[in-house]
């Protein structure tokens, strides 16, 4: 085993395509071991299980995801044009990364329990959005609910849109993606408007 100094996110990055091909079901720290070419030991440096995996995989996937909802917030105006693009932003990651996405919602890893550092990113990117509608209530553009619950009704909104997406309930010929992320983010700045 020639690569035994793979560092953890190539292990990262394989399981994410392992999960992918073959959902995280099908995801062992000995496959992926033997995709990359290391021992088991080598392995076990990293990670003490496939939890901690999962674990790593999920903190990985909800960095990425925090940073492109703030990136849609800030590029697009941090009103309603921003809230929009958050919407628009949170489905693509998902149709995107399939992968990180069931591993970060598919209570495959007990956040609290395995890895402190994972429920700090996960509540980091609901906090963008709990942020983002705290300052569309300060502009007076978003009703003056708890933002908390805002971002719990968004959230749930955008989350099944995301899953429907990934599983293809939405990939039919009659059926434009485009067009069904656009009108339920339209119904769901409905929703929260003032």
């Amino acid at each position: 085993m020639g690569q035994e100094l793979v560092g953890g996110q190539a292990l990262v990055d394989q399981a994410v395509l392992t999960i992918r091909d073959q959902g995280v079901e099908a995801l062992t720290l000995r496959d992926v071991g033997a995709r990359l070419g290391v021992s088991r030991t080598a392995l076990y440096r990293h990670f003490a299980d496939k939890t901690a995996l999962l674990a790593a995989v999920a903190t990985e996937g909800f960095r990425t995801f925090r940073l492109a909802l703030l990136e849609a917030w800030q590029e697009h105006g941090r009103g309603r044009d921003g809230f929009v693009a958050q919407g628009r932003a949170y489905v693509r990651f998902a149709r995107d990364n399939p992968g990180y996405y069931r591993v970060m919602f598919g209570g495959f890893v007990d956040k609290v329990e395995c890895d402190p550092g994972l429920a700090d990113e996960a509540g980091s990117a609901f906090a963008v959005l709990v942020g983002a509608l705290a300052e569309l209530q300060q502009k007076g553009l978003a009703r003056g609910d708890d933002p908390q619950g805002l971002a719990t009704y968004v959230w749930a909104t955008t989350h099944g849109l995301a899953l429907l997406a990934i599983d293809g309930q939405l990939s039919r010929p009659d059926v434009d993606l485009d067009v069904v992320i656009e009108a339920t983010i339209a119904q769901t700045w409905q929703g929260i408007a003032r």
